[in-house]
């Protein structure tokens, strides 16, 4: 028998040069797919797109186009067909649909996308809520507080060599600035803006810690909240991605939120980590001085990754709809070939929305519910608002 070959240790030498490798060969794919130079391109509407948006009628389409209050579009190829960007887009859907916008005097809500798993479609959901509140007209802030940048690299950007400290949480998180605003950049996406995030981020947990061990009484569950406070007039919501991590970071994300969504695929561990995160984050919450008035204008369970074939995964639905209650959305996230193949090509089905395939048309109904479902409940938290405003 022959003498086995000994490999030589795993030093840390070459963990760093297997991320070197690692990271070049994920650059080399975004550059093949994203085409960097000229980045993400968001998508264009058809004249058809904008009547089922707006709900007109052709003749009524035709007589809001004479008028020309609104946006005409472009028209393009030979047949000149008339075409419209995003930006023109959303300005029809605000003409068209003001009592979904937010009211004057309200302002804008912070809405956190949480689960201390990963692969839960977390970040899926975060950017296609994103997307589909803005293709309602709404203006939107995304803020990565993973330092995985899944989000970020979503936007197209490579958290590795594309962002520096400063374009993320972190500054607000040492106490070098007291508001977010150094650190929001716009997207290729028109009315969506991002604050990015990076593997340095990991560091926000050890300045967390240093302020509390240096600051007496010194409150790091409200960091981002007053950092937040800001530019709340500016957006009319702020979306939240958080890690996988019921950590400093998360903390300050849930306690700075308005509303709180949880994507829960219906399997057994899953559901119970859910509850082991519901039960963690009251407890810890509870124990921080004057946590016990916080108040959330919703909290929503959202059934991700459903299969609609899957008999064990109905049961754990059923498993929900009693642990969660009116928690639950009637909105559920599909697992769907649309919806990887959109994320393998760093987008979402949004992004691919202008084709005409049956299986991305599925996908972006169900994330369509997803956001009418979110936007009521944005709506009514407005509403509210302004009643209480005016007490």
């Amino acid at each position: 028998m022959d003498s086995p070959v000994l490999e030589p240790d795993i030093t840390l030498a070459t963990v760093l040069a297997q991320a070197e490798r690692a990271a070049n060969v994920v650059a080399q794919v975004r550059g093949a797919v994203l085409a960097p130079e000229a980045r993400k391109q968001p998508p264009r509407f058809t004249t058809g797109q904008v009547m089922q948006a707006v709900g007109l009628t052709k003749p009524q389409m035709d007589y809001a186009l004479r008028k020309g209050d609104l946006p005409s579009g472009e028209l393009t190829g030979a047949v000149k067909r008339r075409e419209f960007s995003l930006g023109e887009y959303q300005e029809w859907v605000r003409a068209y649909h003001p009592q979904e916008q937010r009211p004057q005097g309200a302002q804008g809500l912070v809405v956190s996308i949480a689960n201390f798993k990963g692969g839960v479609s977390k970040t899926t959901v975060a950017l296609t809520l994103a997307q589909g509140l803005s293709l309602r007209g709404h203006r939107v802030l995304v803020v990565d507080t993973d330092p995985q940048g899944s989000i970020t690299t979503l936007f197209g950007i490579l958290p590795d060599t594309e962002v520096q400290d400063e374009d993320t949480v972190l500054p607000l998180v040492q106490g070098a600035q007291a508001s977010i605003r150094y650190a929001i950049r716009p997207t290729y996406w028109s009315g969506i803006d991002l604050v990015a995030a990076a593997p340095l981020l990991f560091g926000a947990e050890f300045a967390l810690a240093d302020r509390m061990a240096a600051q007496p009484g010194f409150e790091y569950w409200r960091v981002l909240e007053r950092g937040l406070a800001d530019v709340l007039g500016d957006y009319d919501v702020v979306l939240l991605d958080t890690p996988p991590a019921l950590t400093y970071t998360t903390l300050n994300v849930l306690m700075a939120s308005d509303g709180i969504i949880m994507p829960l695929p219906p399997n057994a561990l899953d559901f119970a980590s859910s509850a082991q995160f519901w039960r963690l984050f009251g407890d810890i919450a509870s124990g921080l001085p004057g946590a016990m008035d916080k108040r959330f204008s919703f909290i929503n369970v959202l059934p991700a990754k459903v299969e609609s074939t899957d008999a064990a995964g109905a049961e754990v639905r059923a498993w929900m709809g009693a642990a969660y209650g009116e928690r639950l959305m009637p909105a559920e996230v599909p697992k769907s070939a649309a919806t990887s193949t959109a994320s393998a090509n760093f987008g979402t089905v949004y992004d691919a929305s202008v084709g005409s395939s049956r299986t991305v048309k599925r996908a972006t109904d169900a994330f369509d519910r997803l956001v009418d479902a979110v936007l009521v409940q944005c709506v009514t938290a407005w509403r509210k608002q302004l009643a209480e405003g005016a007490r």
